[in-house]
């Protein structure tokens, strides 16, 4: 018998490829659990990042959604009707288990908790996205990084703002629905019907997600089983799907006494938008080629550019492909929603976006630009499934742009927090509070709707202030101040600021000396000979 050698480079190599096939094995069997450990990571490092970088709470309205978590737990008048009636109320709720400690209020990580974990789980359903589209490994992992080294989003995930949440729901909405055209399962139907009633509790985008996946559900089964089942189908999904929506209404019925309050009352973003279009600030409104340029334009600030670009060969490429089932592709369409619904909110005013350059002078809620980035992200990842060939140009090109949008700190909402119309420097007022009332006995007279930034900046107790939500005492106080409020905040003369629209009329405004003056607000101190007459503790108890 002839004996055989073999040569040692031989058997190196094939230990090596058989070494390299169980690795590959063993990283795809286990890569969900290990992506959730790497994501959990990054989220929290940017988070400290951001923190430690006084980041984390420029943004007003962070400040804001955090004052109405507190204002549920502690203050004048605590409750779940300090909800409010515009702010849709889902962020606020998932404050309330941790918003009580002062630490997780004054460092925003009470707000920024639901960003975090949304964050983390929406880079696990884009992996699961490309995964049931057929997409390797590869173009997975693609995928997921176009998401997450994405500069905006890892900033909006370390604060106390509602952009990652509403796009984790919406994601997962979309991702259920896919499911559904996938394998025809009720379940997944019911889920995404699920995820989508979350997503209209977290921003009015989830309220257009319902209507597009409604219709979506309504031709898909009209399509494949007729109208009887189209029917059905339809009206279980929204009968789920909206129940948020039917939620919203009677909320604001009941607590308000109008249904419509959210849209019509006086605190609305509708009146909001009336008072910038008297002064001309509304230029997208009517103008559809306005809108549609001044939305690109944020998404292009918010994605980059060349990502965007990308993400649209990529959406071609999948809806071209002969791989993916026509129902699939229909779904799909519901990736577009955000698109859809910020151009169509801008056309008809109501939605404010100004890109500095193109419609404004300054940045304003720019961030809506990042609405898109899981399904650039999905497409992204797909069209480097589908070009093989060109797939490591892909990775070279994506590691180039974002190593230097890195390296320059190229963060449009972090601009738009910083110096934009989204940020309101408070720090003159918030400071003269904390110094002269802190030890002071007393209530502050403010208006919550103007003037959240301060009450949250001042660093004071909920309960040293008398608001819009404190119910008798705001009544009591705008009729007689002297004898509730020690100071009073307000802008002098104007009458959008309540505080200023009311107590300036009361009679005993005149027992009052303006004691500080700054660009944002003014400061009004009770004259000393009137304290005898000044109630200084709580008196009214609980209150409905």
């Amino acid at each position: 018998m002839p004996k055989f050698k073999l040569h040692p480079l031989s058997i190196s190599f094939d230990i090596s490829e058989s070494t390299l096939l169980r690795v590959q094995t063993v990283l795809a069997k286990h890569m969900f659990f290990l992506l959730l450990i790497i994501f959990t990571i990054i989220s929290i490092y940017y988070f400290q990042s951001f923190y430690t970088n006084k980041l984390g709470l420029s943004y007003n309205d962070a400040r804001s959604h955090l004052d109405i978590g507190r204002r549920v737990v502690e203050g004048l008048k605590p409750g779940l009707a300090q909800l409010g009636s515009v702010w849709l109320p889902l962020p606020h709720i998932l404050m309330i288990p941790t918003i009580w400690n002062d630490f997780m209020w004054h460092s925003g990580l009470a707000g920024s908790l639901q960003s975090m974990i949304s964050f983390v789980v929406t880079g696990l359903v884009i992996y699961s996205f490309l995964k049931i589209l057929g997409v390797g490994m590869f173009g997975r992992l693609l995928g997921v990084f176009v998401f997450v080294a994405n500069l905006n989003i890892l900033y909006l995930q370390s604060v106390a703002m509602t952009e990652l949440l509403l796009i984790s729901t919406m994601t997962i909405g979309v991702y259920e629905l896919v499911l559904w055209a996938h394998d025809d399962k009720i379940v997944n139907l019911v889920k995404s019907a699920f995820w989508v009633m979350l997503s209209t509790l977290v921003r009015y985008d989830g309220w257009f997600l319902l209507i597009i996946s409604t219709c979506i559900v309504a031709f898909l089964t009209w399509k494949k089983r007729g109208y009887k089942t189209s029917e059905g189908l339809s009206i279980l999904f929204v009968t789920l799907a909206g129940l948020g929506v039917v939620g919203w209404f009677v909320w604001n019925q009941l607590i308000f006494k109008d249904a419509l309050y959210f849209a019509l009352g006086p605190f609305s973003a509708r009146v909001q938008q009336q008072q910038m279009e008297k002064a001309g600030a509304l230029m997208t409104k009517g103008d559809l080629l306005l809108s549609t340029q001044v939305y690109l334009y944020a998404l292009f600030f918010n994605s980059g550019t060349f990502t965007a670009f990308l993400g649209l060969f990529g959406a071609i490429a999948f809806w071209l492909s002969k791989n993916i089932k026509t129902s699939i592709k229909i779904a799909s369409l519901s990736l577009l929603t955000p698109l859809l619904f910020n151009i169509i909110a801008l056309f008809f005013g109501h939605s404010v976006l100004f890109v500095q350059g193109i419609s404004g002078n300054t940045w304003f809620n720019v961030r809506y630009g990042i609405m898109m980035m899981p399904s650039i992200a999905i497409f992204i990842g797909y069209l480097a499934h589908k070009v093989k060939s060109l797939r490591w140009v892909f990775l070279g090109l994506l590691f180039f742009v974002t190593f230097f949008a890195f390296n320059s700190s190229d963060a449009v909402t972090i601009d738009d927090a910083r110096v934009g119309s989204s940020q309101k420097n408070v720090s003159e007022v918030s400071g003269w509070l904390s110094t002269h009332a802190k030890d002071e006995k007393g209530f502050i007279l403010i208006s919550a709707a103007s003037h959240d930034a301060i009450i949250f900046s001042s660093g004071l107790p909920m309960k040293k202030f008398i608001h819009e939500g404190t119910g008798a005492y705001w009544e009591s106080a705008t009729i007689a101040p002297d004898r509730w409020a020690r100071w009073i905040v307000m802008r002098t003369h104007d009458d959008n600021d309540l505080s200023w629209k009311f107590v300036s009329r009361a009679p005993g405004f005149v027992k009052y000396e303006k004691t500080a003056a700054y660009p944002f607000a003014d400061i009004y101190q009770l004259k000393d000979e009137f304290l005898g007459d000044l109630n200084t503790e709580p008196v009214f108890g609980k209150q409905k």
